[in-house]
């Protein structure tokens, strides 16, 4: 019984730390969006070079 408390301290900061990286991709959505269409777009053009 004696990690009773850290088990809640540390489910509480990954909640804290999901929340963080929630936020940041709606911030970023659109530049994120973007990167990985490009990113794609790039192994597309290259796959047909093999």
């Amino acid at each position: 019984m004696w990690c009773k408390g850290r088990v809640f301290r540390r489910t509480r900061q990954g909640a804290n730390f999901i929340v963080v990286i929630v936020g940041l991709i709606l911030i970023f959505k659109k530049q994120l969006t973007s990167l990985v269409n490009k990113a794609f777009s790039n192994i597309n053009d290259k796959a047909g070079t093999l």
